[in-house]
């Protein structure tokens, strides 16, 4: 999906229409097949100023695109495009399912409840084992909104609360996960240290390490550039560094010795271990001391 500049990307009312909302309502529903066929199941980046949508995938696949955020939908999602955010959408021919429109101050009047406003950031929530849930909400929201029943406007927004309050719990839920996941991580990280600092001079593998903590070598690595921003083997690497550092300017060892308590196989491989971390060669370090 191409990008575009902020200055070029139009703003619609809805995509394709710069004429006034169609509809006396406070909302607008349509499928998405209804919409995306007349523009060759593409819709190109554009924004909404003053409404928020919901675009529900149920089946088919969707490349959906807000604020420069990709996701790809193989399974029913949901996705939330916040007012003024720029996004576009790229469906397979077999795709269906809805697009919500909510003008702001309907969000606003029903957000106003809630404890936190659940349509404020932009997100790709997947269906799950809430699939049938939400095809019956939609499904719902669709029919009242086509039909002119006794009690539509508030049947709509009573389905429309439930749906927000749906995506409210999936925020949360997400909020949460990701805060466990950061502290895990960081105890993760804690734990490698306390093991580097007791074993470094065994020259263990990465792997040895990530099989005590209880993960992949792969994520240990993940983790120490995330939240230490050097790899495990850098962080191992520093830690032998600084120990040949420490015992050059404060004991009386020879080098070879130095090399013997850190658990180099030879004096030659410890050298050039230390000239590659620190410039100089372990002499050299010693004599500008």
């Amino acid at each position: 999906m191409h990008k575009a500049s902020a200055a070029a990307v139009p703003v619609f009312k809805l995509y394709g229409e710069t004429a006034v909302w169609p509809t006396p309502d406070l909302l607008h529903c349509e499928s998405i097949p209804e919409r995306s066929r007349l523009h060759d199941w593409e819709i190109k980046p554009h924004r909404h100023g003053d409404l928020v949508q919901l675009l529900y995938v149920q089946g088919g696949s969707a490349e959906l695109e807000v604020e420069g955020v990709v996701s790809h939908v193989q399974q029913p999602a949901l996705q939330v495009v916040p007012a003024l955010s720029v996004h576009g959408f790229r469906f397979s021919r077999d795709v269906q399912g809805h697009v919500l429109s909510l003008a702001l101050p309907l969000v606003e009047q029903l957000g106003a409840v809630l404890d936190s406003p659940p349509l404020a950031r932009a997100a790709c929530y997947p269906a799950a084992e809430q699939r049938r849930y939400l095809d019956a909400l939609f499904d719902s929201i669709a029919e009242e909104y086509s039909t002119q029943q006794p009690g539509r406007e508030l049947m709509l927004q009573s389905l429309i609360s439930a749906l927000l309050v749906w995506v409210g719990r999936r925020s949360q839920a997400l909020a949460h996960a990701e805060t466990q996941g950061q502290d895990r991580g960081r105890e993760h990280l804690q734990r490698f240290t306390r093991l580097l600092e007791s074993h470094f001079r065994e020259h263990r593998p990465i792997e040895q390490y990530a099989s005590e903590l209880g993960i992949s070598a792969a994520h240990l690595n993940a983790l120490c550039r995330r939240l230490a921003g050097q790899s495990a083997l850098q962080l191992i690497n520093q830690r032998l560094l600084l120990e040949a550092k420490r015992s050059l300017v404060y004991t009386a060892m020879t080098i070879n010795q130095v090399s013997d308590s850190l658990g180099f196989s030879e004096p030659a491989y410890f050298s050039r271990f230390f000239k590659r971390g620190s410039g100089l060669s372990p002499k050299a370090f010693r004599l500008q001391r």
